[in-house]
């Protein structure tokens, strides 16, 4: 159980109201998490603004949501884990694939694996890089903009993983069928 407060629309800080506002456009909900992350004005405009550059750059919505994925379970934020494997197989990740990085594996389509693999060697490493990492993330067809904007995506991603993990709050009806726990250390 939380101690956090999951803030609506109405209830939110003034600062907070525009951004739950456009969640709930966006989403036709308001996501827990955000609703969480409201309580500070700072985190949530921040957390919006970063993810309005991820997801105006050049990976599609299924290589984002890879990146977004790998990133909740590698962080091992459960409620993260639950919203972004909805996401991923509404934009068509094959099942596996997804299956595949819950259980902290790599995706069978090759650049969804590269891109799943930099990500978790980003965090892994906390951003120190090998050159060999970048070389094989090239190999799989990607430019070297495309690893500083993993940088940005794994950015985004650390802002909810970490809100969740400290704020934990409800897993929606939603995203009940793809609750997911950590495996034990």
């Amino acid at each position: 159980m939380s101690a956090f407060p999951v803030y609506t629309i109405e209830s939110a800080p003034e600062r907070s109201k525009p951004v739950l506002d456009e969640l709930q456009r966006a989403f036709g909900i308001i996501p827990n998490i955000a609703g969480a992350i409201a309580g500070s004005p700072v985190l949530i405009n921040g957390f919006i603004a970063v993810f309005k550059g991820v997801h105006s750059g050049s990976f599609s919505e299924a290589q984002i949501q890879t990146l977004l994925l790998t990133n909740a379970v590698t962080n091992a934020c459960t409620w993260a884990v639950a919203f972004h494997t909805f996401l991923a197989l509404k934009e068509g990740l094959e099942h596996g694939d997804v299956e595949a990085i819950r259980n902290g594996g790599l995706p069978r389509e090759r650049k969804h694996a590269a891109l799943s693999q930099l990500a978790r060697t980003l965090i892994a490493r906390r951003g120190h890089l090998a050159d060999a990492d970048v070389d094989a993330f090239l190999a799989a067809g990607f430019s070297r903009e495309q690893v500083l904007e993993v940088i940005a995506v794994v950015a985004a991603s650390t802002i909810t993983n970490y809100a969740g993990s400290v704020a934990k709050p409800p897993l929606e009806d939603a995203f009940q069928a793809y609750r997911w726990s950590a495996p034990a250390a």
